[in-house]
């Protein structure tokens, strides 16, 4: 791949605060990629709409993160890798990146928030992804008044009640287990006749006498008046309704990737996530994607956390190359 080299003076002619690289997204990917890239003395700035550490920071437990045998808390192991990063020099700016683009006849890429504009040799998008939302009668009118996509925030005000989990994966079934430890019955709504979820969340959620499963069910409505009373499934073999009593309705239905921003100039598939090589190279020279807004087929923060690593050191190269500083 040819590459124009930028001369250190040419910098300085287009702006007085080029990055070498911005990183878009301050969650385990995102914070990987600026500990790699802060060691290796680049010039970088993380971009983060809310708060350090992304979907992560919600989950309970973590116990299949190699190194802590005992498990440790989401958040626990975020705040762990915002220092880590603070440490080695990243700084971070809370400010929700709007738009990108490549300036003509510069390699020299644009970053637009709702405060400022930023320039950058290279970017890595970490943005991750938001709770895909089921889309049925209730579910937004009664968002905060029952309807919660975060477990580990809105369990405590379930103390003692009933509540309703649609899901089957992973995410749903830890999630599910948790709430389990506060609410009085945890009904589990699932579309098919057996669990997605890693087996051995299977054996734990199935001996687990607070839970039982709605088989086969897909909800229709989210009932009640002022605030969360049931919901109305259907069985997929039989057509029938099922009225379910509740007091809350949990989803955990899989993500959407937070792309909205960059589909006008990369390629992104048919599920919205971004499209990248092994080194997390997107379809435009420069322009990294790693953790849950690309393309793969295992999400979770260790896999993010190595896409941080990679895209990282493919940025730092990258880069060094444009500066005509690479290592030979």
């Amino acid at each position: 791949m040819t590459k124009n080299i930028i001369e250190p003076n040419q910098i300085k002619k287009e702006s007085d605060e080029i990055y070498d690289v911005i990183i878009i997204g301050g969650g385990p990917a995102g914070l990987t990629a600026g500990i790699y890239l802060s060691r290796a003395r680049m010039k970088i700035l993380i971009l983060e709409k809310l708060i350090a550490g992304g979907q992560a920071i919600l989950t309970d437990t973590i116990e299949n993160y190699p190194g802590f045998p005992d498990g440790i808390s989401g958040s626990g192991l975020m705040q762990n890798m915002e220092k880590q990063a603070a440490d080695f020099g990243t700084i971070i700016k809370y400010e929700e990146v709007v738009s990108i683009k490549n300036k003509k006849d510069s390699e020299i890429k644009i970053i637009k928030t709702l405060k400022n504009t930023y320039k950058s040799l290279s970017i890595i998008i970490a943005t991750g992804a938001e709770a895909r939302k089921l889309n049925i009668p209730g579910e937004k009118r009664f968002l905060g008044r029952g309807v919660s996509y975060c477990g580990t925030c809105d369990a405590p005000f379930f103390k003692g009640k009933k509540i309703a989990l649609v899901g089957g994966g992973d995410t749903a079934i830890e999630e599910a287990l948790y709430l389990s430890k506060f609410a009085r019955e945890v009904t589990v709504v699932h579309r098919r006749d057996r669990l997605r979820a890693t087996k051995i969340l299977q054996e734990r959620i199935l001996s687990n006498k607070m839970i039982n499963i709605s088989w086969n069910s897909i909800p229709l409505e989210i009932i009640g008046q002022n605030k969360v009373e049931g919901i109305l499934l259907e069985d997929v073999k039989t057509n029938k309704e099922i009225d379910v009593k509740c007091d809350g309705v949990f989803i955990f239905i899989g993500y959407l990737p937070k792309t909205d921003f960059v589909k006008s100039i990369l390629h992104i598939n048919d599920k919205g996530y971004i499209k990248t090589d092994e080194n997390m190279m997107s379809s435009i020279n420069g322009i990294f994607a790693c953790g849950d807004v690309r393309q793969k087929m295992l999400r979770q923060v260790i896999t993010a956390c190595g896409e941080g690593a990679t895209a990282a050191y493919a940025s730092q190269k990258y880069v060094e190359e444009l500066k005509g500083t690479v290592y030979k």
